[in-house]
């Protein structure tokens, strides 16, 4: 009785207890089928009934709203779209401006649509996605480190131009001086030539374990102002199955030329190969007798960057 008297009354505490009201926690299934309790229930989007975990979804409890969640979802979407885009015009939040510098158009939006360069990292309007059109070679390219060699590289390109032109007025001089020396109509042209071939002959170097009907006799030369030889041309022959790549390395060693291709590096210490009557660069990879004829003339530049033909024209 002690005990009894001396007990705190029930209001005095800070909890009580719920054994008689378990089942307020949670929600019965509403499947006609199951009625079970669960403390953790689902609610359907669609027809906004409670059900446990094994009827949450609405194939499970034969939803009678079936799809008109997903329904609304896809209505929601489509109205948010067209109020943002309904007009079509430019905003701060949907349109950028071309990024070339005399450019206004706005893209990425339902009349302009923008596409992006791989090379600089930019993004431009039809006009300009061109990699010529928006003068993408002298573009340092978005998040890229800014060389310190970036002076250095320029000045490097500006002569392999500068030795372009000049290997191109040195062909048209020497086709035109050919035209002079050879008669055009006579059969004498092809007897020079063979008279020039045999000559070349005479004076080649060259592997003498190449077999004679494998051989191709070429004038190579080194270009001065991008390269320094001991030897600033010669006459070689080299095997006519051999990759261009490999001719580079035996020219190179021919006329003493640094060649450091193989130590990897920029495009500004790379040697690289002039086909003079092609006026083009040549691949490394190009098959040496599917390119020159015996007779012709190779030239040894370095810093000229990758065989592209534009920057021959240009």
């Amino acid at each position: 009785m002690a005990s009894s008297s001396t007990a705190p009354p029930p209001d005095s505490q800070s909890f009580t207890t719920m054994d008689n009201d378990l089942e307020a926690i949670g929600a019965h299934c509403q499947y006609t089928y199951c009625n079970q309790l669960d403390f953790l229930p689902f609610r359907c989007e669609s027809c906004k009934g409670t059900y446990c975990l094994d009827h949450r979804t609405e194939s499970s409890h034969k939803c009678p709203h079936a799809g008109a969640w997903a329904a609304a979802k896809r209505k929601q979407a489509a109205t948010s779209q067209t109020s943002s885009n309904s007009n079509g015009k430019p905003s701060l939040l949907t349109a950028t401006q071309c990024s070339h510098t005399s450019c206004k158009t706005y893209i990425n939006t339902l009349s302009n649509v923008g596409v992006a360069c791989q090379i600089c990292n930019r993004q431009y309007c039809l006009k300009h996605r061109l990699r010529e059109d928006h003068d993408c070679s002298k573009l340092i390219p978005l998040g890229a480190r800014p060389s310190p060699n970036a002076k250095l590289q320029v000045q490097n390109l500006e002569k392999a131009k500068a030795a372009f032109g000049r290997l191109r007025v040195w062909g048209k001089e020497k086709a035109a001086a050919s035209a002079v020396i050879l008669p055009k109509p006579k059969p004498s042209t092809a007897a020079s030539r063979a008279v020039a071939l045999n000559q070349l002959k005479k004076t080649a170097k060259g592997d003498a374990k190449i077999d004679p009907e494998k051989r191709i006799y070429l004038h190579v030369e080194a270009e001065a102002t991008t390269t320094k030889s001991k030897f600033p041309k010669g006459e070689f022959w080299y095997n006519k199955e051999w990759s261009v790549g490999r001719v580079l390395d035996e020219a190179a060693r021919g006329l003493q030329v640094q060649n450091i291709n193989n130590r990897g590096g920029g495009e500004e210490e790379k040697l690289r190969v002039f086909h003079v009557e092609g006026g083009r660069l040549l691949e490394f990879g190009e098959k040496l007798s599917e390119v020159v004829v015996n007779g012709n003339t190779v030239v040894l530049l370095r810093g000229v960057g990758p065989a592209v033909p534009d920057l021959i024209g240009s």
